[in-house]
């Protein structure tokens, strides 16, 4: 009987929160199909220590950290392999966005080192205090700032770089 409600449980918090993780998932690493993997990965994680979801105070920030920790664990692997899919159109169009900037953005963010992509995705994305972003990371606060500065520098840089370069070209 225990089972069945833990079970209940897990299957009612996964339903209502996956849709969020695979968009922090696809964030973290840009592309859809393996977003999905990594939601998958970690919800069989969550699966697996869904005991310690009882003693847990907020479920989304361990489910969260979960998935970042297994987005960093993947990107460390000598088995992962980047495939890039050249001229390959977004999955989903959203109305009434600008479509060229939200393209430029989420290139610019792929283009971050793992760590940094994680930083900013939990910072602006998650909307994460720097200490909760820490606390998600593993790391301390000053790692943090650092490495959000560096983020922020780079997409700055990326994104004036590319209207210059195409008022060059008209």
């Amino acid at each position: 009987m225990a089972k069945q409600t833990r079970d209940e449980e897990f299957t009612e918090y996964v339903a209502s929160r996956s849709g969020w993780l695979r968009k922090v998932a696809y964030l973290l690493c840009g592309d859809w199909h393996r977003a999905d993997d990594l939601v998958q990965e970690t919800i069989t994680k969550l699966y697996v220590n869904w005991a310690r979801m009882a003693r847990v105070e907020n479920r989304d920030g361990y489910a969260r950290r979960i998935l970042v920790n297994t987005f960093l664990a993947e990107q460390r692997s000598p088995w992962w392999r980047r495939t890039v899919r050249a001229g390959a159109e977004p999955d989903t169009v959203a109305g009434g966005v600008d479509l060229d900037a939200s393209l430029d953005l989420r290139r610019a963010l792929s283009a971050l080192p793992p760590r940094q992509r994680a930083t900013v995705v939990l910072r602006y994305y998650c909307d994460l205090s720097i200490e909760q972003a820490a606390e998600a990371l593993g790391c301390s606060s000053g790692n943090v700032k650092s490495q959000s500065s560096r983020a922020l520098d780079a997409l700055r840089g990326s994104l004036t770089a590319r209207p210059a370069v195409a008022e060059r070209m008209s």
